[in-house]
Order: structure tokens, then C-alpha cells, then sequence
């Protein structure tokens, strides 16, 4: 879709005038195209991350027929792509959920939003690092630097916990510096390892065709996983389905990095679509051929060593670690994508005077343009998060848990009060202009959104020894670690942020009246 010139908006063809309308100056480096936009929520999705790194868990709660979640998942996060995608082309901003909820939601809303993701996100950099812990261990025991070479391929052992903590520390280090260096350093970096991603993901369906054992109607197949669950294989079904819920998610970021973006009106929300139905078309198929490849669908190593056991099974050692190779630079490019994400997020809520120091964290420094002191500060925390998991590996397994939650959560920060909007009739605006919309289907899909994004968030907090582990205050770990998120940062907003009220920090402030420019105050709809 072309961009056009919106009543009472700046030239088209200037994302400066445009940001201006915003009432914020441009201080990032506008530098990226459209593949860049789509590549950041393809590396944060990740298939060969999260694929590779949770199907064994998926499988053995669920069995085969734990595909047909994937299906599910894909049809309820495509309505909540859909509606972000809206969002994406009226208000293309640096922290995507936080900006598109404070335009059209309330201002405790906005502050919960992006308050929350800044935690989810955090941890997530943390969950995302010890992957290469699934992978590189497998392809050589080189990798495996502290403990035995039993402890290959997972960190919920004392060795592989200790080995996963190195590993990780090195990836968030590498992807702070990375994050420091700038957005077109990051941008390239990100874009090859997609492509590497895309490229890998493609040759190893093709391959994987050549050595199929049985026909698609494993997916049936549920290997009587059912038996001992209150409510048959229904209860391990959504069990197992939380595979697919935990890996499609992210696809936002297309739209977080809109102030990096040429034409980001034009360029995000096709992105955030193309982004997730690429990871979901690839990553369904890579699951379903892997089922079907498998020699002995009884093996109990499916379940203990997932994807990449299936892999070297069916193309040998060899291929097989050509692929967990291709997995690792997935696992580090998604790990750079959650940090860009949670760096953006942070710049965006401190240029707001959100957070406090905000003027030093919103802080842009250098030719390369770049919030030094959120990535710093992303990289830190991280580093500590991850030394949770050599102290208690079943804190850091619940933790990481956790933290899926709390991207939905904020999720339906923009699509609840997009809903809203939509019920009072102000939503979609006057003014929507020719940018992506969703027309008379707009109501459905937003209230799809909504209710799947509900029912997901309550479906991944529910205390299950079999996710969260057999000790009480790890399986209401999402009750407690949320709760207090939110209290404290209910605190935050009723006794500091409240009063403050919607106040750009002055050096980040564009000038409106060169622009002659109004803008939609906080949690106003523009007239």
C-alpha cells in the first residue's frame, strides 16, 4: 500500500515530518528497509530457536497430535497480528505495544503495557541465551566446557546448567556489543542470520522429504498420552500445546523498530504478517516431516532430545550438525532481536519521562545513534537473570516459563483496548487514510484476539507440575512472579507516574510549531 498524504498530517514521504506529528524528533537512524522490518520479527519468532529447542517438550506431553496446536496458535496470534498490523500503519513508533496502547488505551494501561514487557522481556533474553546449550553441545563436545558430556543438549542438569550459563553469557554479551554498535550493524547481522534461517529451514524440509516413514496421519496419533490427565488427552493436549504458544510470539518487533524504518507506515505492518506466517508455514511443515521421518515413533529419546535427535536420525551426524548449526545462529540472531526489542521499549517509556533518570536512559549517543544506557542495561540484568539458573535450574525453567505470559499480557493491552475503541465507535478513526485496515472484519478479528489471548495467558499459567515442576511455589509461579510485577508497578504508577501525565522529555521533543502539527493526546483518539 502506498503512503499518502493523511488529513492534517505532514507531507507524505517524510518520516520526520511524520514522527514530528507525534511530537517527538527523529534521533534514531532511520536506515532500514522492508526486509530488515520483516527480519526482526522473523529472527524474535525463530523457528529453528524455538522448534528445535521445544519439541521435545511438546512431544512428549502431547504426542503427535500435539501439532494440531500449532494450527490453533497460528490462527489466534494471525488475529493479533492482524490488529497490530492496524496499529503498525497509524502509529509507527519505537516501542510498538507501549506507543499503540497509550494512543488508543487509558494511561494505566500504557504504563502496565510496557512496564510489563520490559520484565518479560528481560527474562526472555536470559531464556532465549541458553538454547545454545540444546544445540552446540550436540554438534561438538567442545562446546561443552563445564561438566560431562552426558550433560550435551540440555541445562536443567548441575553441568549443563553451569555449561548454559557460559554460553549464554557470552551470547548477551555478544549482543549488547552488537546493540551498541547500531542499528545498521544489528540490521545486517540480523538479516543474514534470517536468511541463513530461511535458507536452512527450507533445504532441511526438502531433505527431510526423502526419508519419510509414515504417512501425515501420525498427527492422530496421541501415543496414550492422555492416560492420567483428569480430562483424557484433552489435558495433554494443552499441555503439550504450550510448545506452540511459547514460540509464535514476537512478531511485533517489526513494528518496534518503525523509527528505523524508511516509510514504516507503508513497510511494518506487512512485515509483522509476512513475519508470522512465514515462521508459522515453515515451522508446522519442519514439525510434521520430523513426525513422519521418525523410525521408531515410540522412541523415548524424541521426547528427551527433540528436534535435533529426529535430525541426525534421519540425515546423519553430519547433516545434522550442519542444521544445528544454521539452529545456533537462529538462537543468537533471536537473542539479538529480544534484546533490540527491550532496548527500544526502555528508549521509547524513558523519552516519555516514563521511567526514572529518563532523560539519561532516552539518552541517544553517537553517529550510530544509539540509547547506550538501555543496552547496557538490558545486557546486565540479563547476565544476572542467567545466574539464576546454575543456582536453581527449576526457578530458572518456571521463570523462564513466566515470562511467555507476560507477552500476552501486554498483548492484550493493545487488542483489549483496541476492542474498546472499536465497541465506542472511535475506532477505526476519521482519519484512518489509506493504510492498512481491516475493514468490516475488523470487529471479529479484534474480539478473536482478544479471547484467544485470554484464554492462552490462562492456559500457560495454570499450575501444572508437568511445566512448572512438582514444588507448589513453582507451579503458582506465574500467580507470584506476575503479581508482584504488577503490584510494583502499580505502586510505581499511582504514587510517581500518575501525576506526571503525558511529558516528553524536553531534548527529545520535536518543535510542533514548525510542523503546525496536533497530535492525539495520551489515551485520545485524534479527532
Amino acid at each position: 500500500m502506498a503512503t499518502a498524504q493523511m488529513p492534517g498530517a505532514p507531507a507524505a514521504g517524510s518520516d520526520v515530518h511524520e514522527l514530528a506529528s507525534f511530537g517527538y524528533k527523529q534521533e534514531l537512524d532511520r536506515s532500514l528497509g522492508f526486509f530488515s522490518s520483516f527480519a526482526a520479527g522473523f529472527s524474535y519468532i525463530s523457528i529453528l530457536t524455538g522448534v528445535f529447542e521445544l519439541f521435545g517438550f511438546g512431544f512428549l506431553n502431547a504426542g503427535p497430535a500435539v501439532w494440531w496446536s500449532w494450527i490453533v496458535v497460528f490462527v489466534g496470534q494471525m488475529a493479533v497480528a492482524l490488529c497490530f498490523a492496524e496499529m503498525a500503519g497509524q502509529f509507527p513508533l519505537a516501542g510498538s505495544t507501549y506507543q499503540w496502547s497509550k494512543r488508543i488505551g487509558t494511561d494505566a494501561v500504557s504504563w502496565m503495557t510496557g512496564w510489563v514487557l520490559i520484565i518479560g522481556s528481560l527474562v526472555t533474553v536470559a531464556a532465549v541465551a541458553v538454547a545454545w546449550q540444546v544445540v552446540l553441545p550436540q554438534v561438538s563436545t567442545f562446546f561443552q566446557f563445564v561438566g560431562h558430556t552426558s550433560d550435551a543438549g540440555t541445562y536443567s542438569t548441575a553441568g549443563g546448567a553451569q555449561n548454559a550459563l557460559l554460553l549464554g553469557a557470552i551470547l548477551v554479551v555478544f549482543g549488547t556489543i552488537i546493540s551498541m554498535l547500531g542499528v545498521r550493524t544489528m540490521a545486517r547481522i540480523n538479516n543474514f542470520g534470517v536468511f541463513a534461517e530461511l535458507i536452512g529451514s527450507v533445504v532441511l524440509v526438502v531433505l527431510l522429504l526423502f526419508h519419510i516413514n509414515r504417512g501425515p496421519g501420525v498427527v492422530t496419533d496421541t501415543l496414550g498420552t492422555g492416560a492420567g490427565h483428569s480430562w483424557g488427552y484433552f489435558g495433554a493436549f494443552l499441555v503439550g500445546g504450550i510448545m506452540s504458544a511459547y514460540v509464535m510470539y514476537g512478531f511485533d518487533t517489526a513494528g518496534t523498530l518503525a523509527e528505523e524504518t524508511n516509510e514504516p507506515r507503508r513497510n511494518a505492518p506487512p512485515a509483522i504478517l509476512r513475519a508470522l506466517a512465514a515462521a508459522a508455514l515453515i515451522g508446522g511443515v519442519l514439525i510434521l516431516l520430523a513426525m513422519m521421518d521418525v523410525k521408531n515413533i515410540h522412541d523415548k529419546n524424541i521426547g528427551l532430545l527433540g528436534l535435533p535427535y529426529i535430525v541426525k536420525q534421519a540425515l546423519g551426524s553430519t547433516a545434522g550438525n550442519v542444521f544445528l548449526i544454521d539452529s545456533a545462529i537462529a538462537i543468537t540472531v533471536c537473542t539479538l532481536a529480544v534484546m533490540t526489542g527491550c532496548i527500544r521499549m526502555l528508549f521509547s517509556m524513558a523519552r516519555d519521562g516514563r521511567l526514572p533518570f529518563g532523560s539519561t536512559i532516552a539518552h541517544v549517543s553517537g553517529k550510530r545513534k544509539v540509547p547506550i544506557v538501555p543496552a547496557l542495561f538490558v545486557g546486565i540484568l540479563s547476565l544476572a537473570l542467567l545466574a539464576v539458573n546454575i543456582a536453581n535450574q527449576s526457578a530458572f525453567v518456571a521463570l523462564t516459563g513466566v515470562a511467555i505470559i507476560m507477552f500476552y499480557l501486554p498483548y492484550l493491552g493493545v487488542t483489549g483496548s483496541m476492542l474498546w475503541r472499536r465497541l465506542r465507535g472511535d475506532w477505526p478513526r476519521p482519519e484512518h487514510g489509506p493504510y492498512f485496515s481491516l475493514g468490516r472484519w475488523g470487529l471479529v478479528v479484534n474480539v478473536v484476539a482478544v479471547v484467544y489471548g485470554s484464554l492462552i495467558a490462562f492456559q500457560i499459567a495454570w499450575p501444572r507440575a508437568a511445566v512448572y515442576g512438582a514444588k507448589w511455589y513453582f507451579r503458582f509461579g506465574a500467580y507470584e512472579f506476575i503479581g508482584a510485577t504488577v503490584v510494583i508497578g502499580a505502586v510505581y504508577y499511582w504514587f510517581v507516574q500518575r501525576r506526571k501525565g503525558d511529558q516528553v522529555v524536553a531534548e527529545h521533543r520535536a518543535d510542533e510549531s514548525q510542523f503546525s502539527i496536533s497530535r492525539p493526546a495520551l489515551g485520545e483518539v485524534a479527532p
